[in-house]
Protein backbone atom coordinates (compact mmCIF):
# COMPACT_ATOMS: atom_id res chain seq x y z
CA UNK A 1 0.00 0.00 0.00
CA UNK A 2 1.04 3.81 -0.92
CA UNK A 3 0.07 6.82 0.81
CA UNK A 4 -0.41 9.09 -2.35
CA UNK A 5 -1.79 12.34 -1.43
CA UNK A 6 -1.85 13.98 2.00
CA UNK A 7 -4.24 16.99 3.22
CA UNK A 8 -4.64 18.90 6.11
CA UNK A 9 -7.21 21.40 7.23
CA UNK A 10 -8.19 23.08 10.03
CA UNK A 11 -11.00 25.83 11.17
CA UNK A 12 -10.13 29.64 9.97
CA UNK A 13 -9.49 31.11 13.44
CA UNK A 14 -6.81 30.92 15.50
CA UNK A 15 -6.66 31.29 19.07
CA UNK A 16 -3.29 32.09 21.32
CA UNK A 17 -2.64 30.67 24.89
CA UNK A 18 -2.86 34.16 26.39
CA UNK A 19 -6.27 35.37 24.10
CA UNK A 20 -7.45 31.71 25.96
CA UNK A 21 -6.63 33.05 29.52
CA UNK A 22 -8.18 36.83 28.54
CA UNK A 23 -10.94 35.16 27.58
CA UNK A 24 -11.58 33.32 30.32
CA UNK A 25 -10.82 36.20 32.60
CA UNK A 26 -13.35 38.19 30.83
CA UNK A 27 -16.06 35.30 30.87
CA UNK A 28 -17.20 36.19 34.62
CA UNK A 29 -16.10 32.20 35.01
CA UNK A 30 -13.12 32.26 36.41
CA UNK A 31 -14.19 33.06 40.09
CA UNK A 32 -17.02 30.26 40.11
CA UNK A 33 -13.93 27.43 40.19
CA UNK A 34 -11.78 26.59 43.06
CA UNK A 35 -8.76 28.11 43.96
CA UNK A 36 -6.83 24.82 42.79
CA UNK A 37 -8.51 25.23 39.20
CA UNK A 38 -7.60 28.93 39.04
CA UNK A 39 -4.43 27.60 39.06
CA UNK A 40 -4.38 25.05 36.73
CA UNK A 41 -5.81 26.96 34.33
CA UNK A 42 -3.11 29.69 35.03
CA UNK A 43 -0.43 27.59 34.90
CA UNK A 44 -1.80 25.99 31.16
CA UNK A 45 -2.61 29.37 29.30
CA UNK A 46 0.17 31.39 30.81
CA UNK A 47 2.98 29.41 31.33
CA UNK A 48 5.56 27.50 28.26
CA UNK A 49 4.03 23.98 27.99
CA UNK A 50 5.19 23.73 24.72
CA UNK A 51 1.86 25.40 23.40
CA UNK A 52 1.32 28.48 21.69
CA UNK A 53 -1.75 28.45 20.14
CA UNK A 54 -4.85 26.43 18.67
CA UNK A 55 -7.56 26.24 16.01
CA UNK A 56 -10.88 26.75 17.56
CA UNK A 57 -14.36 26.11 15.65
CA UNK A 58 -15.50 29.60 17.27
CA UNK A 59 -15.80 32.49 16.22
CA UNK A 60 -14.98 34.46 19.30
CA UNK A 61 -13.21 32.46 22.36
CA UNK A 62 -16.37 33.82 24.19
CA UNK A 63 -18.50 30.88 22.48
CA UNK A 64 -16.13 28.67 24.14
CA UNK A 65 -18.37 29.59 27.69
CA UNK A 66 -21.78 28.38 26.28
CA UNK A 67 -21.51 25.06 27.47
CA UNK A 68 -24.43 23.01 27.11
CA UNK A 69 -24.76 19.65 25.44
CA UNK A 70 -26.98 21.49 22.48
CA UNK A 71 -24.44 23.86 21.76
CA UNK A 72 -21.92 21.43 21.48
CA UNK A 73 -23.58 18.92 19.71
CA UNK A 74 -24.18 21.51 16.91
CA UNK A 75 -20.58 22.41 16.98
CA UNK A 76 -19.68 19.66 15.75
CA UNK A 77 -22.79 18.70 13.22
CA UNK A 78 -21.45 22.45 11.57
CA UNK A 79 -17.61 22.18 11.66
CA UNK A 80 -16.57 18.40 11.44
CA UNK A 81 -17.96 17.70 8.03
CA UNK A 82 -16.89 20.79 6.25
CA UNK A 83 -13.15 20.48 8.26
CA UNK A 84 -12.89 16.55 6.97
CA UNK A 85 -13.75 17.53 3.33
CA UNK A 86 -10.98 20.42 2.99
CA UNK A 87 -8.54 18.03 4.43
CA UNK A 88 -9.63 15.30 1.52
CA UNK A 89 -10.06 17.37 -1.18
CA UNK A 90 -5.97 18.44 -0.35
CA UNK A 91 -5.08 14.98 -0.67
CA UNK A 92 -7.61 14.00 -3.46
CA UNK A 93 -5.26 16.74 -5.06
CA UNK A 94 -2.09 15.85 -4.18
CA UNK A 95 -3.13 12.28 -5.42
CA UNK A 96 -4.35 13.78 -8.71
CA UNK A 97 -7.22 11.60 -8.21
CA UNK A 98 -10.94 12.69 -9.05
CA UNK A 99 -14.04 11.53 -6.89
CA UNK A 100 -14.73 8.93 -9.23
CA UNK A 101 -11.53 7.21 -8.38
CA UNK A 102 -12.25 6.58 -4.58
CA UNK A 103 -13.90 3.26 -3.57
CA UNK A 104 -14.10 3.91 -0.30
CA UNK A 105 -13.90 6.44 2.29
CA UNK A 106 -13.20 5.59 5.80
CA UNK A 107 -13.34 8.55 8.78
CA UNK A 108 -12.29 8.50 12.14
CA UNK A 109 -13.87 10.92 15.23
CA UNK A 110 -14.22 10.40 18.86
CA UNK A 111 -15.69 14.09 19.41
CA UNK A 112 -19.11 14.01 18.24
CA UNK A 113 -21.69 11.51 17.12
CA UNK A 114 -23.99 12.23 13.82
CA UNK A 115 -26.48 9.34 12.03
CA UNK A 116 -25.88 9.15 8.98
CA UNK A 117 -22.67 9.20 10.08
CA UNK A 118 -19.60 11.61 8.57
CA UNK A 119 -18.41 10.07 5.87
CA UNK A 120 -22.42 10.63 4.37
CA UNK A 121 -21.87 14.29 4.90
CA UNK A 122 -18.17 14.16 3.91
CA UNK A 123 -18.85 12.07 0.81
CA UNK A 124 -21.69 14.68 -0.68
CA UNK A 125 -19.28 17.38 -0.34
CA UNK A 126 -16.55 15.56 -2.32
CA UNK A 127 -19.03 14.47 -4.79
CA UNK A 128 -18.23 10.38 -4.18
CA UNK A 129 -19.68 7.68 -6.30
CA UNK A 130 -23.05 7.12 -5.13
CA UNK A 131 -21.35 3.23 -4.94
CA UNK A 132 -18.69 4.17 -2.64
CA UNK A 133 -18.00 2.03 0.26
CA UNK A 134 -18.23 4.24 3.68
CA UNK A 135 -16.84 3.34 7.02
CA UNK A 136 -17.37 5.35 10.39
CA UNK A 137 -14.94 4.59 13.05
CA UNK A 138 -15.27 5.93 16.36
CA UNK A 139 -14.10 5.41 19.83
CA UNK A 140 -10.57 4.90 19.69
CA UNK A 141 -9.56 8.52 20.74
CA UNK A 142 -6.10 10.39 19.71
CA UNK A 143 -4.99 6.69 18.22
CA UNK A 144 -7.77 6.62 15.28
CA UNK A 145 -5.22 7.68 12.23
CA UNK A 146 -3.71 3.80 12.30
CA UNK A 147 -6.86 1.73 13.06
CA UNK A 148 -8.35 3.66 10.03
CA UNK A 149 -5.52 3.60 7.28
CA UNK A 150 -5.22 -0.44 8.59
CA UNK A 151 -8.64 -0.91 7.69
CA UNK A 152 -7.84 1.18 4.43
CA UNK A 153 -4.93 -1.35 4.10
CA UNK A 154 -7.03 -4.45 4.47
CA UNK A 155 -9.74 -2.90 1.58
CA UNK A 156 -7.12 -2.67 -0.84
CA UNK A 157 -5.14 -6.40 0.57
CA UNK A 158 -8.53 -8.05 -0.22
CA UNK A 159 -8.90 -6.42 -3.72
CA UNK A 160 -12.12 -4.86 -2.76
CA UNK A 161 -10.73 -1.27 -3.09
CA UNK A 162 -7.45 0.47 -5.31
CA UNK A 163 -8.09 3.77 -4.09
CA UNK A 164 -9.51 4.74 -0.35
CA UNK A 165 -9.85 8.02 1.32
CA UNK A 166 -8.30 7.49 4.94
CA UNK A 167 -9.82 10.69 7.27
CA UNK A 168 -9.51 12.03 10.50
CA UNK A 169 -11.64 14.90 12.23
CA UNK A 170 -11.95 15.65 15.84
CA UNK A 171 -13.62 19.29 17.29
CA UNK A 172 -12.16 18.98 20.15
CA UNK A 173 -14.14 22.16 20.81
CA UNK A 174 -17.38 20.65 20.68
CA UNK A 175 -16.02 18.89 23.70
CA UNK A 176 -14.63 21.61 25.90
CA UNK A 177 -16.25 23.14 28.88
CA UNK A 178 -15.48 24.10 32.74
CA UNK A 179 -15.62 22.75 35.69
CA UNK A 180 -13.66 21.70 38.46
CA UNK A 181 -12.26 18.14 37.21
CA UNK A 182 -8.67 18.50 36.49
CA UNK A 183 -8.54 16.52 33.49
CA UNK A 184 -11.70 18.39 32.03
CA UNK A 185 -9.49 21.84 32.36
CA UNK A 186 -6.51 20.36 30.59
CA UNK A 187 -8.15 19.32 27.72
CA UNK A 188 -9.73 22.74 27.31
CA UNK A 189 -6.43 24.07 27.36
CA UNK A 190 -4.84 21.41 25.44
CA UNK A 191 -7.09 20.00 22.69
CA UNK A 192 -7.21 21.88 19.16
CA UNK A 193 -9.30 21.00 16.29
CA UNK A 194 -8.37 19.46 12.89
CA UNK A 195 -8.80 17.10 10.37
CA UNK A 196 -6.21 15.22 8.06
CA UNK A 197 -6.93 13.19 5.45
CA UNK A 198 -4.55 10.58 3.12
CA UNK A 199 -4.98 8.60 -0.28
CA UNK A 200 -4.20 5.15 0.51
CA UNK A 201 -3.24 3.29 -2.98
CA UNK A 202 -2.49 -0.29 -4.26
CA UNK A 203 -0.09 1.66 -6.47
CA UNK A 204 2.39 4.21 -6.18
CA UNK A 205 0.78 6.64 -9.03
CA UNK A 206 1.34 10.06 -7.66
CA UNK A 207 3.10 13.10 -8.85
CA UNK A 208 4.09 13.53 -4.98
CA UNK A 209 7.37 11.54 -3.02
CA UNK A 210 6.64 8.21 -2.96
CA UNK A 211 5.58 6.75 0.63
CA UNK A 212 4.95 2.88 0.88
CA UNK A 213 3.15 1.48 3.91
CA UNK A 214 5.34 -1.37 4.93
CA UNK A 215 3.92 -2.97 7.79
CA UNK A 216 2.16 -2.39 11.43
CA UNK A 217 1.50 -3.16 14.65
CA UNK A 218 -0.60 -2.78 18.02
CA UNK A 219 -0.89 -2.88 21.86
CA UNK A 220 -3.71 -3.06 23.76
CA UNK A 221 -3.68 -2.63 27.32
CA UNK A 222 -8.00 -2.57 29.05
CA UNK A 223 -6.20 -2.56 32.07
CA UNK A 224 -5.37 1.03 32.14
CA UNK A 225 -8.34 1.83 29.92
CA UNK A 226 -9.79 4.03 32.74
CA UNK A 227 -6.47 6.05 32.71
CA UNK A 228 -7.81 7.58 29.38
CA UNK A 229 -10.95 7.53 28.11
CA UNK A 230 -14.24 9.73 27.15
CA UNK A 231 -17.68 9.41 29.55
CA UNK A 232 -20.77 10.69 29.34
CA UNK A 233 -21.35 12.58 31.98
CA UNK A 234 -24.57 15.80 31.91
CA UNK A 235 -25.07 14.88 28.33
CA UNK A 236 -20.84 16.36 27.41
CA UNK A 237 -18.25 14.05 26.69
CA UNK A 238 -15.99 14.12 29.91
CA UNK A 239 -11.85 13.39 28.64
CA UNK A 240 -10.44 11.62 31.60
CA UNK A 241 -6.92 12.48 31.42
CA UNK A 242 -4.37 10.57 34.35
CA UNK A 243 -1.49 12.08 34.86
CA UNK A 244 -0.02 8.40 34.58
CA UNK A 245 -0.81 8.45 30.77
CA UNK A 246 3.29 9.91 29.50
CA UNK A 247 4.61 6.76 31.47
CA UNK A 248 2.15 4.93 29.80
CA UNK A 249 2.22 6.49 26.60
CA UNK A 250 6.48 5.86 26.67
CA UNK A 251 6.26 2.08 27.89
CA UNK A 252 3.19 0.87 25.08
CA UNK A 253 4.85 2.57 22.28
CA UNK A 254 8.50 1.62 22.81
CA UNK A 255 7.08 -2.11 22.95
CA UNK A 256 5.50 -1.58 19.56
CA UNK A 257 7.84 -0.67 17.69
CA UNK A 258 10.11 -3.15 18.90
CA UNK A 259 7.96 -5.40 18.26
CA UNK A 260 7.33 -4.11 14.64
CA UNK A 261 11.12 -3.44 13.49
CA UNK A 262 11.71 -7.43 14.80
CA UNK A 263 9.26 -8.67 12.69
CA UNK A 264 10.44 -6.13 9.99
CA UNK A 265 14.10 -6.79 10.37
CA UNK A 266 14.70 -3.18 10.60
CA UNK A 267 17.21 -1.86 13.14
CA UNK A 268 16.05 1.42 14.91
CA UNK A 269 19.21 3.03 14.08
CA UNK A 270 17.91 3.05 10.35
CA UNK A 271 14.99 4.87 11.14
CA UNK A 272 15.35 8.17 9.41
CA UNK A 273 12.15 10.72 10.92
CA UNK A 274 9.17 10.02 13.45
CA UNK A 275 5.99 10.79 13.30
CA UNK A 276 4.63 10.76 16.00
CA UNK A 277 1.36 11.91 17.68
CA UNK A 278 2.12 14.95 19.90
CA UNK A 279 0.00 14.77 22.84
CA UNK A 280 1.59 17.04 24.83
CA UNK A 281 5.48 18.00 26.17
CA UNK A 282 5.36 15.50 28.95
CA UNK A 283 4.69 13.03 26.62
CA UNK A 284 7.36 13.52 23.77
CA UNK A 285 9.64 13.48 26.33
CA UNK A 286 8.11 10.30 28.04
CA UNK A 287 8.59 8.83 24.65
CA UNK A 288 11.98 10.28 23.95
CA UNK A 289 13.94 9.09 27.40
CA UNK A 290 12.23 5.73 26.65
CA UNK A 291 12.94 5.05 23.09
CA UNK A 292 16.25 7.01 23.37
CA UNK A 293 15.29 10.06 20.85
CA UNK A 294 16.42 13.54 21.13
CA UNK A 295 14.41 17.00 21.13
CA UNK A 296 15.37 16.97 17.25
CA UNK A 297 14.04 13.67 16.69
CA UNK A 298 10.62 15.00 17.33
CA UNK A 299 10.82 18.28 16.05
CA UNK A 300 7.99 17.68 13.73
CA UNK A 301 5.55 16.55 16.55
CA UNK A 302 7.05 19.60 18.88
CA UNK A 303 6.20 21.74 15.58
CA UNK A 304 2.25 20.44 15.47
CA UNK A 305 1.79 20.96 19.04
CA UNK A 306 3.46 23.87 19.01
CA UNK A 307 1.12 25.76 16.77
CA UNK A 308 -2.15 23.35 16.75
CA UNK A 309 -1.62 22.01 20.35
CA UNK A 310 -2.76 18.50 20.52
CA UNK A 311 -5.36 17.71 17.51
CA UNK A 312 -5.98 14.35 18.36
CA UNK A 313 -6.56 11.39 15.78
CA UNK A 314 -5.29 14.05 13.34
CA UNK A 315 -2.47 15.01 14.76
CA UNK A 316 -0.02 12.25 12.51
CA UNK A 317 -1.45 13.25 8.97
CA UNK A 318 0.08 17.05 10.53
CA UNK A 319 3.30 15.32 11.83
CA UNK A 320 3.76 13.10 8.48
CA UNK A 321 2.70 16.70 6.14
CA UNK A 322 5.44 18.78 8.54
CA UNK A 323 8.23 16.33 7.79
CA UNK A 324 7.66 16.06 4.42
CA UNK A 325 7.90 19.89 4.08
CA UNK A 326 10.66 19.40 6.15
CA UNK A 327 12.66 17.66 4.09
CA UNK A 328 13.28 14.75 6.11
CA UNK A 329 15.74 12.35 4.38
CA UNK A 330 14.36 9.21 2.50
CA UNK A 331 14.36 6.05 3.89
CA UNK A 332 12.45 4.04 7.16
CA UNK A 333 10.04 6.03 9.15
CA UNK A 334 8.42 5.61 12.22
CA UNK A 335 4.88 6.77 12.89
CA UNK A 336 3.21 6.33 15.84
CA UNK A 337 -0.50 6.88 17.71
CA UNK A 338 -1.77 6.20 20.92
CA UNK A 339 -4.72 7.11 22.86
CA UNK A 340 -8.32 5.60 24.69
CA UNK A 341 -8.39 2.00 25.19
CA UNK A 342 -5.07 2.04 26.33
CA UNK A 343 -4.20 1.21 22.55
CA UNK A 344 -0.94 2.42 20.65
CA UNK A 345 -0.18 1.60 17.44
CA UNK A 346 2.87 1.56 14.73
CA UNK A 347 3.16 1.30 10.89
CA UNK A 348 6.85 0.98 9.35
CA UNK A 349 6.78 3.71 5.80
CA UNK A 350 9.99 3.89 3.61
CA UNK A 351 10.05 7.21 2.16
CA UNK A 352 11.79 7.88 -1.09
CA UNK A 353 14.49 10.71 -0.75
CA UNK A 354 13.36 14.37 -1.34
CA UNK A 355 14.26 14.90 -5.57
Amino acid sequence: MFLTGLGTATPPNHFTQREGWDALAASGLLPTLTTRSQAILRKILLGDNGICGRYLALDSLLDAFEMSPDVLDARFAQHAPAVAARAAERAMARADIVPRDVDALVISTCTGYLCPGLSSYVSERLGLSQDVLLLDLVGQGCGAALPNMRAGEALIAAGRARKVLSVCVEICSAAMYMDDDPGVLVSACLFGDGAGAAVLSAEPDSPQRRIEWKTAGTRLAPDDRDLLRFEKRGGMLRNILSPEVPALAGVHAERVLSDVLERAGVAREQIEAWILHAGGREILTAIRERVGLSEDDTRWSAGVLRDLGNVSSSCVYFVLEAALKGGAPGGYWWMSSFGAGFSCHGALLEVAPCT
